[in-house]
């Protein structure tokens, strides 16, 4: 039982890392989403640009286990969208506004694979819970 107990618990451990990578994914999509009209500060400066989050394994020693931590952030380094708009305060000498590179349609659908991930996890959790107290009412009877 002590070996059933520790796997359940290092599977919920593990799971939980899923939950808090994915967590942080989140945070950098709504980070695009609500950056994606802005504009540069400053005349013909560069607006805010996409965020990429990575994510990496680690070996937990106390598992014994890989669990999956958010990694670096990185820049999206593609083009930023250009638009003419010369009534622009911070449009530049030829009437030309940079925006975010940031697509709404490429951050809704990172957002819906994360939010999978994450139910995916959640159900893990979910599943190890009912077998412990499965495992529990069959021990009390």
């Amino acid at each position: 039982m002590a070996n059933d107990s520790s796997d359940f618990a290092r599977s919920m451990a593990i799971a939980t890392s899923g939950l808090r990578a994915q967590a942080g994914r989140m945070r950098v999509i709504s980070e695009n989403i609500a950056n994606a009209d802005s504009t540069a500060q400053t005349i013909g400066g560069d607006p805010y640009r996409r965020k990429v989050p990575t994510f990496s394994s680690a070996l937990d020693r106390t598992l014994d286990a890989q669990v999956v931590t958010l990694g670096r952030i990185k820049p999206d380094q593609s083009n930023f969208r250009v638009k003419y708009e010369p009534n622009n305060p911070v449009a530049d000498a030829a009437g030309n506004v940079k925006y975010p590179n940031v697509n709404s349609v490429v951050e809704m659908t990172d957002m819906r694979d994360a939010q999978r991930s994450y139910e995916a996890n959640l159900n893990i959790i979910s599943a190890t819970r009912r077998m412990i107290q499965r495992t529990l009412d069959i021990l009390k009877s």
